[in-house]
């Protein structure tokens, strides 16, 4: 990147103006636009939203409804564990799984949830079943596949975390408790583990979120324990890491969702500072939304967190941010512990960016021209001096 800036520089000295096409403006800002659902138990309420995804075939809205856990940290029991479906306005249509517990019958807390590009099948994170649960379209149960790890002494929850498709179809998933990606085929066939425990780059404590990037094929993930957010290029290499532990702009705490959208900004659900902060591709800061509600949980680090009662409904209060999932200019966030997605207007976004070899093969087009225009004025001052030295010889 800093080849391409340079270069571009180097062109507006020679008279050529191309920055714009290898560095963004931004003005972007996210606005409270609607709700979904409310907190409850009975149809079209929610107990934990946690993964969420826009069916771009019907514009319904899909919310996974887990059951949660209790302030003791026992889990709850037949509450939830459901998808939930609601129209593009928001209307409750009816739910996909039975709300049983056992593996291959029903979800035991469903997390993060995908629709497949390739066919159209919707992939669900079945946390406590430690599997990837597989649907049709009209809410039939196919098949289950995959292994997570299991509890981490210190971590509320384990198995499977974040999902997220490439173009091709196949599916990477965050295993929350083994500190890594694994990347899936469709038909869940395991082809790829990347990264490992630690803090250094490439390692992780408590991969979250992630979302594949519709332009480049990098993958961005959250790294919740380790307070940041990670980038890979699309073959597993660790590129960088942004962010650090606290609740400035930022910093996270905890950070679960997460978006990149089609211009490469990147949405992280910061959970526990009850927000959502905007950030370049290249991790620069662009925009915070969000406050929290009064007394949020967890009323002390480590600690779980409570719902208030009655629940704090002000547009932009957030007990908790948790799933995110971005779609033609809106964000779908997760209102963890109040039971509701917010739907926040993106604005402002710029144009796409060229990639760096569209960038540089701009440059290299501005060079030439340069090199063109330049030979030209040779030519032009060449001839106009031998019209000058022919006119003194006739004189």
């Amino acid at each position: 990147m800093g080849l391409v800036k340079n270069l571009s520089f180097a062109l507006v000295g020679a008279g050529i103006a191309v920055v714009a096409t290898a560095t963004q403006a931004f003005s972007l800002s996210l606005k409270y636009d609607s709700s979904i659902g409310e907190p409850g138990f009975g149809p079209g309420q929610l107990f934990v939203p946690q993964g969420l995804i826009v069916d771009d075939a019907t514009g319904n809205i899909l919310v996974s409804n887990g059951r949660g856990v209790n302030p003791d940290g026992s889990f709850n029991a037949n509450l939830g564990n459901k998808v939930e479906i609601f129209s593009p306005q928001g209307n409750y249509l009816g739910s996909i799984g039975s709300g049983r517990q056992g593996a291959g019958e029903g979800f035991d807390e469903p997390g993060d949830l995908k629709i497949s590009p390739v066919n159209g099948n919707l992939y669900v994170a079945d946390v406590f079943n430690s599997e990837i649960d597989i649907y049709d379209r009209q809410g039939n149960y196919l098949k289950s596949f995959g292994k997570f790890g299991g509890p981490v002494e210190g971590r509320i929850f384990f198995g499977p975390g974040g999902l997220s498709f490439d173009k091709s179809g196949n599916l990477y998933v965050t295993d929350f408790s083994e500190d890594t990606i694994k990347k899936y085929t469709g038909d869940g066939e395991l082809i790829q583990t990347i990264g490992s425990s630690g803090t250094g780059l490439g390692q992780f404590q408590g991969p979250a979120g992630l979302s594949v990037s519709p332009n480049t094929g990098n993958i961005y993930v959250n790294d919740q324990y380790n307070y940041r957010v990670q980038a890979f290029d699309p073959q597993g290499n660790a590129l960088y890491t942004f962010g650090s532990r606290g609740s400035e702009l930022g910093q996270l705490r905890e950070g679960i969702g997460l978006e990149v959208d089609e211009y490469e900004n990147l949405y992280v659900a910061d959970s526990q500072n009850n927000r959502v902060q905007v950030f370049d591709k290249n991790g620069k800061f662009l925009t915070a939304f969000g406050e929290p509600v009064a007394n949020p949980g967890p009323p002390a680090e480590g600690e779980l967190p409570f719902a208030t009662d009655p629940a704090d409904l002000a547009p932009g209060k957030f007990n908790w941010t948790a799933g995110a999932h971005y779609d033609d200019g809106k964000l779908y966030v997760g209102d963890f512990f109040t039971g509701r997605i917010q739907v926040l207007k993106v604005e402002g976004q710029s144009k796409k960016v060229p990639e760096p070899s569209t960038a540089l093969a701009l440059g290299f087009l501005g060079i030439g021209a340069t090199v063109v225009k330049l030979k030209k004025d040779k030519r032009q001052r060449t001839i106009i001096s031998l019209e000058k030295q022919l006119q003194k010889t006739t004189v």
